[in-house]
């Protein structure tokens, strides 16, 4: 059926888009995007505050590093968002449960949605997947199927691609470097006329005229770069040059097209003209902002959803990316914000070694900062008046001491105690 298909024309297109450069360097930025990003299972912790990492969790090996046993996490989620950007949506079946669970990937081309309001396929109004494939329909309810799609959808339910959207520029670009194939094939040589005298028939010149063309093709032996021309024959070439016709600023411009549409910055598919290394940071956190913000939200809102329950999910547990990849600075910087953070009772010094690969050391697991920072319940509290016996108002200063320096001022005294 597929060399069918590729016969009579119908497949052909979707061969070529992926064959596109910047079409395909934008699904490769997108797909190795979210492949980088480590999926972790967390939850809130109602009984100290704040956010933990639930290691203990049936799922938490399975999303951050095995959703089955043939792919790791890298290689499943990066498969995932290069067919829902190719096809505008993306299927994963949910198998089993708990530790036993494993998520497989289905082929979006052979996926139909379908909405049963009228309860034709079951006994209940739901979305239903059904999944044509070896010769069998197979199909799925909605809690069975994590379905990923793009920003694009009428309908709230399926997603439109790139590819379907920008169809006609995408072609014109292939068609441009098709184009440039041939000139190559040619030596940049552009097609030419023949004149010649001469009453020939049809047979003899098509059998004249492959001769020149073998000449110029080099396919005689022994002959290059020179092509034997009959008394009477004369041979003009077509001139045709590509800045006559803007060539390479279209097709930037229509790379820069494609580009935009995914949401990929100018630098990422190789246009450095308005970058530089200064802003390369600037740049991966507008990225992050522009572009991956919406798609990491939805996967982490369509995973928790289908694969936690209710209780789970009411107790504070879901499923997060984590952007710090992403947002990564270099050293210097990571050390110098870590160190400001543990200056300021966010970080322990364990919790930053952490973050660096670094192994815990005892004693850094208490919250570290600067003694004389107050409650700012207790803010302005040195400049309160008090009303005085005498009826006159005098300012009470108030010290707050640091450890530090009560030290410092006991040990001033002969008597430590004083």
């Amino acid at each position: 059926m597929n060399n069918l298909l590729d016969f009579l024309g119908v497949n052909k297109y979707k061969a070529r888009a992926i064959n596109e450069a910047t079409y395909f360097a934008c699904m490769k930025v997108l797909s190795e995007a979210l492949g980088e990003l480590p999926l972790r299972v967390l939850m809130h912790d109602r009984v100290n505050g704040g956010v933990m990492t639930a290691t203990d969790h049936a799922l938490y090996s399975i999303l951050k590093h095995r959703p089955n046993p043939y792919m790791t996490s890298t290689s499943f989620w990066s498969t995932v968002e290069f067919n829902r950007n190719h096809y505008g949506n993306a299927y994963v079946l949910i198998e089993g449960a708990g530790r036993n669970l494993k998520l497989w990937i289905l082929e979006s081309d052979k996926v139909k949605i379908v909405v049963d309001n009228a309860k034709m396929l079951k006994n209940q109004s739901d979305i239903y997947y059904v999944y044509s494939g070896e010769g069998q329909y197979l199909t799925f309810g909605s809690e069975e199927i994590l379905h990923f799609k793009t920003s694009t959808s009428f309908d709230g339910i399926s997603g439109l691609s790139v590819r379907e959207i920008l169809k006609t520029t995408i072609d014109g670009n292939t068609k441009a470097q098709s184009m440039l194939n041939r000139l190559y094939d040619n030596g940049f040589v552009s097609k030419v006329v023949v004149q010649y005298t001469g009453n020939l028939n049809d047979e003899n010149v098509k059998a004249y005229l492959e001769g020149i063309q073998n000449y110029a093709d080099n396919k005689k032996s022994g002959v290059e770069n020179l092509i034997p021309i009959p008394l009477g024959s004369k041979v003009e070439p077509l001139n045709m040059k590509l800045t006559d016709s803007q060539f390479l600023e279209i097709k930037r411009y229509s790379a820069l097209q494609i580009a935009s549409a995914f949401g990929i910055k100018p630098y990422q598919i190789g246009d450095y003209e308005k970058s530089s290394y200064a802003s390369a940071e600037a740049q991966q956190l507008s990225f992050y902002v522009d572009t991956l913000l919406y798609i990491i939200k939805q996967y982490e809102e369509e995973i928790s959803y289908k694969l936690f329950s209710s209780e789970e999910i009411a107790s504070g547990l879901n499923a997060k990316f984590n952007v710090a990849v992403i947002l990564r600075a270099d050293l210097k910087t990571q050390i110098e914000t870590l160190a400001s953070a543990v200056g300021n009772f966010i970080y322990t010094p364990n919790e930053a070694r952490a973050l660096l690969d670094l192994e815990n050391k005892p004693g850094g697991d208490k919250l570290l900062g600067n003694g004389a920072t107050i409650p700012v319940e207790l803010a302005g509290v040195q400049y309160q008046k008090d009303q005085k016996s005498n009826g006159k108002e005098e300012n009470l200063w108030q010290m707050s001491l640091t450890t530090k320096e009560l030290k410092y001022l006991m040990e001033s005294y002969s008597n430590p105690e004083a």
